[in-house]
């Protein structure tokens, strides 16, 4: 069982260049043709109202009221709050929470509303304008906002103490839609890459943070610029996240294979490298072209990125005697989730890919991911087996000879077998 991840890479054989050039083209236009990203928006402000990405919603009936997150810039003076909350009230807007963030000039109000279902989003910014507000954005709310910040900041500082790959899920959650990229240490004495401070830069839409193995987090909101507020909780994480070092949840799940044996799944990260590559070397080299599409040599190379927990989860399935034999990746790719696997060749068609990938699915579930796809060769029959066996709604996806499948995660488990916080011994 194996799938493809892209890599930068720049000694690709031709076949792997075509794949890579097929499978940008369909993601330019998938984009092109699509809503809004989730994660990132990019939409220049206006110096009047804004309305941030927002997924299609379904039709408000007569009478339903719907939640609306808002943020939008006062003049810092006596009186300009109250102006803005007695016009929001004027149109029966309940206010259900409120957040400043002080700037140099002026104040940031970020709010939670209740509106009528019949009353749209401009109408509300029309009467924000009205009261002073600039730079107005909005966007709809649901149930989860209703948590209060101080709760979601101590939730999110929670899950990233038990987990080292929740930092970019958190900084997401955190700071809403924004694009998160990590990028590794400059080999320049142990120091952060220039013009990056230790402490960090906050340049408008765009925040730079020292990550804590020496490299880059680069976090972009294009549609609606950071405060100081965000860019110092952010930080407050990042640093968090430096102090605890590598971790990973102890969890692990002790499985009988079908035909007898039992094989143990758990979280792998940077650790399991060796591992990793006494597994590749065992594999023949129509696996390891089916999973990576370049030179069998290189493939040993994009193992240190893809076990990294600063690009996404990564599962491994472990002999009773210790000997790594599958790997499952799950990978943050900017505003979409790739899910990727190997399965060394003497421990294939044992049903250990579509566990895998079952729970790969689950985590991406768990983390709030709409979507997860894999691009392999269309040749790839297991994979496609394991994608459709995820009894999912699929999209395929076709570019000279590569296949893009996109499960959509509406009704996919979260909780399904997760190998996280506990340990869960013979499972059938």
């Amino acid at each position: 069982m194996s799938d493809v991840t892209r890599t930068n890479n720049g000694c690709l054989t031709h076949h792997w260049q075509r794949m890579a050039t097929a499978f940008r083209a369909w993601r330019e236009r998938r984009h092109d043709h699509a809503p809004p990203r989730l994660d990132t928006g990019a939409r220049p402000l206006s110096a009047v109202q804004q309305a941030g990405p927002s997924a299609p919603s379904a039709p408000v009936t007569a009478g339903e009221t719907v939640l609306w997150r808002m943020r939008t810039t006062v003049k810092d003076a006596p009186g300009s709050l109250a102006a803005l909350c007695t016009a929001l009230a004027e149109r029966r807007v309940d206010i259900l929470s409120l957040q400043t963030h002080p700037l140099a000039a002026g104040t940031v109000d970020e709010f939670l509303l209740r509106a009528p279902g019949e009353l749209a989003a401009d109408g509300i910014t029309d009467a924000v304008s009205a009261a002073g507000g600039a730079d107005t954005w909005i966007e709809r709310a649901d149930a989860h906002d209703l948590v209060d910040a101080p709760t979601r900041v101590l939730d999110l500082a929670a899950r990233t103490a038990l987990d080292a790959a929740e930092l970019p899920l958190a900084l997401r959650q955190l700071l809403g839609r924004c694009t998160i990229r990590s990028l590794p240490a400059e080999p320049v004495h142990g120091r952060a890459p220039e013009g990056v401070p230790v402490e960090g830069a906050l340049e408008d839409t765009v925040m730079r943070l020292r990550a804590p193995e020496g490299g880059v987090i680069t976090v972009e909101r294009p549609y609606l610029p950071f405060t100081p507020t965000e860019f110092a909780r952010a930080r407050a994480l990042v640093e968090l996240d430096s102090r605890l070092g590598p971790r990973l949840p102890r969890g692990r799940d002790v499985l009988t294979l079908p035909e007898g044996g039992d094989i143990t799944v758990r979280r792998a990260d940077t650790r399991d490298l060796r591992a990793a590559r006494e597994m590749h070397e065992r594999c023949s080299e129509r696996t390891l072209k089916m999973r990576y599409h370049g030179p069998v040599g290189d493939a040993d190379r994009y193992l240190n990125h893809l076990l990294s927990p600063r690009f996404g989860r990564t599962l491994a399935v472990q002999t009773a005697s210790g000997r790594v034999v599958g790997l499952g990746h799950l990978l943050w790719d900017g505003d979409e989730t790739e899910v990727a696997l190997i399965v060394e060749d003497a421990w294939q068609r044992r049903g250990i890919g579509g566990e895998l990938l079952n729970r790969l699915v689950a985590m991406a579930a768990e983390a709030g991911c709409a979507s997860v796809y894999a691009v392999t060769q269309a040749s790839n029959t297991g994979m496609v087996a394991a994608m459709r066996g995820l009894g999912l709604p699929l999209d395929y996806q076709v570019e000279e000879g590569t296949l893009v499948i996109t499960a959509r995660l509406a009704a996919a488990p979260v909780t399904a077998g997760l190998p996280y916080d506990t340990e869960r011994i013979g499972r059938d």
